[in-house]
């Protein structure tokens, strides 16, 4: 994948795919029982980490100069 695909695609997923994300982690926590603050404040920090895992790949590099200018 080239750098400005990658570029454009994590452009992308931060402004549509973490809101909606976001959104959909908040309705699934307000489903459960009402936790402990500090139980509640570690899912909110796992589902804030989890989402970045499998995306690693699409954000690695990209505050960097494009490897493919010359």
């Amino acid at each position: 994948m080239s750098y400005k695909t990658r570029k454009r695609l994590a452009l992308l997923v931060l402004l549509v795919g973490l809101p909606i994300y976001i959104v959909a982690a908040v309705n699934l926590v307000a489903l459960l029982p009402r936790p402990s603050f500090f139980l509640e404040l570690l899912i909110y920090l796992g589902l804030g980490v989890v989402w970045a895992i499998p995306l690693k790949f699409l954000f690695k590099g990209i505050g960097q100069a494009d490897p493919d200018q010359e």
